[in-house]
């Protein structure tokens, strides 16, 4: 079975290895990337090529960096050189790129991607777009449980599967022995308000001295952090450092004693997965999240929920994660089992595999 994958996720590297992993399924796959992506005012290039299990074209992109708008103009030419058995187009239903994937595929069975966990209706030509790839798509991946019901709510209803967008390498984010001193906490995520980064800084000011909290990564907050930082007098004990590359996350990783998730629900968004738990929990790093979208469904019992917006809840529980070293190792070993089951490229690469061929055998 051959399988043309359309993404602009697929610049990375680490969202490619999901491709090698489908190629032991005995898919052929050949993924279509463009050169980079524009986002947040900076380019986001194309990370390295294949490795040969699976085919990459590179292909030009209009209205690069605009999420709902953009197209791929050379993608029908594609598909009539390929000949897939599926296509499979890595977008939301009301994006303009997804609608025009499937016109460029008549007659194949395609499906799109949906994150989108908050139910919205949306003006023209959006609205639009999405009833008529809802009409001829032939079944969808969700890469959560309540953008699935999204789905339902609209009236889709064709195949949808549960299936997260990516997954992560058990053999790069793995366990290691502690080298660093004191407890460590871990922000590691874009710097926006949602995703909390001022709770976690309240909570800091409720726990011991010798504990220290690092955010990891860039965003338009970044340096009101800084500044809060140092009008808190926390200069040693709290550290603003700029996003780091995928291949040396999980050497970040295991620089820390736990990881902060504690995302918080807006009107127009709440939290869609959080990648960085599944690979904390990977690397046997305790995680703490809050119960905003898909969070307490990623973390299981295989970490703490605290409520949203609750300084006070997530204090405690980085309270209880200090003082319990036995808690600390059983969350570390049962969250990195929890990954071993659900959350690999392979474990992914598999279920996609298994909604492509149920698809392939209807036709």
């Amino acid at each position: 079975m051959k399988a043309l994958i359309v993404s602009k996720a697929l610049i990375a590297a680490t969202y490619r290895q999901k491709l090698t992993e489908m190629a032991r399924c005995n898919i052929e796959v050949h993924a279509v990337v463009p050169p980079g992506w524009r986002e947040g005012g900076s380019w986001h290039p194309l990370e390295g090529g294949s490795d040969g299990s699976y085919q990459l074209t590179v292909a030009p992109v209009r209205l690069n960096g605009h999420f709902h708008l953009h197209y791929y103009p050379s993608l029908a030419r594609i598909v009539g050189a390929q000949r897939p058995d599926i296509v499979h187009l890595d977008e939301e239903p009301y994006n303009l790129a997804t609608y025009l994937g499937l016109r460029a595929a008549p007659g194949i069975p395609s499906l799109f991607f949906t994150w989108q966990n908050i139910g919205r209706r949306y003006p023209p030509p959006f609205g639009t777009l999405e009833r008529r790839v809802y009409a001829a798509s032939a079944a969808a991946i969700a890469g959560n449980a309540e953008a699935k019901t999204i789905l339902r709510d609209k009236g889709y209803k064709k195949a949808v599967a549960v299936i997260p967008q990516f997954g992560v390498d058990p053999l790069s984010f793995v366990p290691r022995p502690r080298q660093h001193q004191g407890f460590v906490i871990g922000f590691l995520n874009r710097l926006v308000p949602a995703k909390g980064p001022f709770l976690a800084l309240d909570a800091l000011a409720a726990l011991p001295g010798d504990t220290r909290l690092r955010f990891v990564g860039d965003g338009p907050v970044r340096t009101e952090i800084a500044a809060e930082i140092e009008r808190r007098g926390l200069e040693k004990r709290a550290v603003v450092e700029p996003r780091v590359p995928s291949a040396t996350m999980p050497d970040v990783l295991n620089e820390l004693d736990v990881v902060l998730l504690p995302s918080l629900t807006t009107p127009s968004w709440k939290e869609q997965f959080g990648r960085v738990l599944v690979e904390a929990m990977a690397c046997g790093v305790p995680v703490i999240g809050s119960n905003s979208g898909e969070i307490p469904n990623v973390i299981g019992d295989a970490g703490m929920v605290v409520p949203e917006g609750d300084t006070r809840a997530l204090s405690a529980a980085l309270q209880q994660l200090y003082d319990d070293g036995a808690l600390r190792r059983k969350l570390a070993e049962s969250g990195r089992q929890r990954v071993l089951e659900r959350y690999t490229h392979a474990r992914i690469a598999a279920a996609t595999g298994e909604l492509y061929r149920s698809l392939t055998s209807q036709t």
